[in-house]
């Protein structure tokens, strides 16, 4: 039996309100709020605006790995990059981002990472079963419960 060392999601926001996206306080609030949801560790973070109306470049520094986040405001896209080991709650961290960043359209994918034999990894824990390489529910993306 194959047991993933960790968890990676990446995912792509369309759609998104410009000036979300080019608010680098926006941006970072949205990415620490994400990890305190999922109960990851923050480390280090560091947020980069590229200037007034351009977009933001984003990463917190996990002791489970990272969350990072790169935006277009004159696309209205994000790109989303989620990585941690354990059984991380990824889906509730993308769907506390997509309340922040409001895609109208959005779509996701979970990657398992280091597929070991489960006698060479010992007990540690796999990724939620839950996480499903399909698209995030657009009621969800766009804020609407």
């Amino acid at each position: 039996m194959s047991i993933p060392l960790g968890c990676h999601l990446l995912a792509d926001f369309y759609h998104c309100p410009p000036s979300v996206l080019a608010c680098p306080a926006t941006v970072e609030q949205a990415l620490r709020e994400a990890a305190a949801l999922v109960g990851a560790s923050v480390l280090a973070g560091h947020v980069h605006h590229f200037g007034a109306g351009q977009g933001v470049t984003g990463i917190l520094l996990l002791m489970e790995s990272h969350l990072s986040i790169h935006t277009w405001p004159e696309h209205g896209y994000a790109a989303l990059d989620l990585f941690m080991c354990g059984q991380p709650p990824l889906d509730m961290a993308l769907a506390s981002l997509a309340r922040v960043f409001r895609p109208g359209h959005s779509n996701s994918r979970v990657l398992l990472r280091g597929q070991l034999e489960a006698r060479q990894r010992g007990p540690a824990a796999a990724c939620d079963s839950t996480l499903a390489p399909e698209p995030l529910d657009q009621d969800m993306a766009a804020g609407r419960d």
